[in-house]
């Protein structure tokens, strides 16, 4: 089922690259950072979890609201912004790592579902593009999209993007993770690596078959696949904050008349599991709109953690919070602040514009946590061992 690299390609992480010590070790030193590129950046998320360990050298967005999120928390020296159809490889610098978080309206459920070959998700061939223009391509490559790319249509838009990584030298695997191992939010993404087939590749970083990081979808996805290799990972330890602590409790409520109306939809199941949990304590309950059998619920979800958090112009409704404190219930829309929150961003990451841009910042992003994980764990070692 899967096509591993050339034997004498794969050694043990630890017998890759190492040196003999040095008579008289010197003063301690930080490891040095990596350079890598990233397309599709949006709002700095995978910049600010990969901060300590990689640098961005080069970075693109075609929209200006983001480009703003950007800018405002990493500098604009590096940044370039446009259309990734007007950039050329050969006018960048070089990098060991590319990460593209190409658009997944095409490919995601709470939309159309036109393929990878459409006009938005069809821009990771423009990417590519931009690969092939390089002097030297990147060692490693990343692309990051929603579940969709490998559950859709059976894994057929999954296929063609590796097909093509394969077809031009690289080894590849994709992941499947939730972000909800790290923050109180339900976020599943896909993670496809691809590494020059030509490249050392630490046995530590692989598994002979599938792991924590390779659910169903991804293995059906991957049957039969050339040049398939099942990426490993430590799994993270067991999430400690939940969606109460998130919460800003002093914001205020947007529109007191909508907070009733929405009250009054919720299901008279879920009210009497709202009024069975503990008066004394802080409550917050995540909920969506929904049609039900010709009428307007609000369904409720009781598991301490947020629904994905999707862009304001997406095909769902905007999630609402039932928050309960002092013995009373309210009901609103999610801070901009709680939303960077979910995503794991410090409460120092500055979010310019509208609450509707925020929004739509956050909602586009990936998880900070998540993106450092990958750094550290899988795509560090990777670069570090082909230096």
């Amino acid at each position: 089922m899967f096509d591993p690299p050339h034997l004498d390609s794969i050694a043990p992480a630890g017998a890759i690259g190492s040196r003999k010590p040095s008579a008289r070790p010197g003063p301690k030193t930080q490891p040095p950072r990596r350079r890598f590129f990233e397309f599709f950046a949006g709002s700095g998320l995978v910049t600010q979890g990969f901060k300590g360990i990689f640098d961005p050298v080069w970075a693109n967005d075609v929209c200006k609201k983001k480009t703003a999120v950007y800018t405002a928390n990493h500098g604009e020296t590096h940044f370039s912004h446009g259309p990734i159809e007007r950039v050329n490889g050969a006018d960048l610098p070089q990098a060991p790592l590319a990460w593209a978080s190409f658009p997944c309206q095409d490919i995601s459920l709470a939309g159309l579902v036109e393929g990878i070959h459409a006009t938005r998700s069809g821009l990771v061939w423009e990417w590519l593009r931009v690969i092939d223009e390089m002097p030297k391509r990147p060692t490693v490559l990343v692309a990051e999209n929603v579940a969709g790319l490998v559950s859709l249509n059976e894994g057929a838009h999954y296929r063609a993007l590796h097909q093509s990584l394969v077809e031009r030298g690289y080894h590849v695997g994709a992941m499947l993770i939730n972000a909800d191992r790290w923050v109180p939010q339900s976020r599943q993404r896909v993670f496809v690596v691809a590494i020059d087939a030509r490249s050392l590749l630490p046995l530590s970083l692989t598994s002979s078959s599938y792991n924590w990081l390779h659910p169903v979808s991804v293995r059906r996805a991957a049957h039969g696949l050339p040049g398939w290799i099942w990426w490993s990972m430590p799994q993270p330890p067991k999430r400690q904050s939940s969606l109460a602590d998130i919460v800003e409790w002093n914001a205020e409520t947007q529109d007191p008349k909508a907070q009733q109306r929405n009250l009054s939809l919720i299901s008279p199941r879920h009210a009497s599991t709202l009024e069975s949990l503990p008066a004394n304590e802080r409550l917050a309950v995540p909920g969506y709109k929904r049609t039900r059998n010709g009428k307007q619920v609000l369904e409720l979800r009781f598991d301490n953690i947020a629904g994905c958090l999707r862009t304001p112009e997406g095909g769902s409704s905007r999630q609402l919070l039932v928050l309960r404190q002092n013995g009373g219930l309210r009901c609103r829309l999610l801070t901009v602040r709680e939303t960077a929150r979910l995503m794991g961003a410090p409460d120092t990451y500055k979010i310019p514009g509208s609450y509707n841009d925020g929004y739509k910042a956050m909602g586009d992003g990936v998880a900070v946590p998540v993106a450092r994980w990958l750094a550290k764990h899988l795509l560090s070692p990777l670069v570090k061992t082909n230096a």
